[in-house]
């Protein structure tokens, strides 16, 4: 996977348009619930068109074959990263594979990953919430041992879970890690976080980051900046 750093879209597909305008390069982009819901597959069809490379981030979670048929319809929009919770088993991730593979374009499926506990999620939370008794580390361990079995090609995790994920599962399973933040900016609602250097130093595969960008009164200049301290060059 490209050293981009991966751009959250939290727009509408008005704002999300006039936003891509703004830079004259290739962008990894990534389709969340929110633009997805306002303007459906269109706005990735767009998006695509302009010639960006899209995750298409719909945390899927439900019973097997309906999770396979939705990711067959998915796999036909030629996005090039996918989701769903790992939260929703083995063979949920399995059909998942199985959709994508019966839906890809030209014999190439999206890539797949599966969320293992949310970057906005503390230890307590997920012991008082989730019901689950044992420490976080050991619940994202788990549920990204079961992705890879199933098939899958990574998780999102938070950085600070990648050097436990590489050391059970190796460095060729990919690590896609939100709660991104530069130092100096608000944490927000994210409670496991991260700069973009810490991150690359940490093992990610790719890191994820918004308001960072989209919500700089210079975008493509803290793009540049957040791209520079990801990559590790001065380019």
């Amino acid at each position: 996977m490209e050293k981009l750093p991966i751009i959250a879209l939290d727009f509408t597909g008005e704002e999300t348009k006039t936003f891509l305008k703004q830079f004259d390069e290739q962008l990894f982009v990534k389709v969340g619930m929110e633009l997805f819901y306002e303007s459906g597959p269109s706005i990735v069809k767009e998006i695509k068109m302009m010639g960006h490379k899209i995750f298409l981030d719909l945390k899927l979670h439900d019973i097997p074959t309906t999770v396979q048929k939705a990711m067959t319809q998915l796999a036909a929009l030629d996005v090039d990263l996918v989701n769903v919770h790992a939260a929703g088993g083995l063979n949920m991730m399995k059909a998942a594979v199985k959709g994508l593979d019966e839906g890809a374009v030209n014999g190439k499926r999206p890539e797949i990953i599966a969320v293992t506990q949310l970057t906005s999620t503390s230890e307590n939370q997920m012991q008082n919430d989730q019901q689950i008794h044992s420490t976080l580390i050991q619940s994202v361990l788990h549920y990204a041992s079961l992705a890879k079995q199933a098939g899958l090609d990574g998780v999102v995790c938070a950085a600070t879970d990648c050097r436990h994920l590489i050391g059970e599962l190796g460095s060729d399973f990919k690590y896609i890690t939100p709660g991104i933040r530069p130092n100096g900016t608000d944490t927000n609602d994210q409670v496991r976080t991260a700069t973009p250097a810490e991150a690359a130093q940490l093992g990610a595969s790719a890191i994820v980051v918004g308001r960072a960008i989209t919500g700089s009164e210079d975008p493509v200049k803290s793009y540049q900046q957040i791209k520079t301290e990801w990559s590790g060059t001065d380019e």
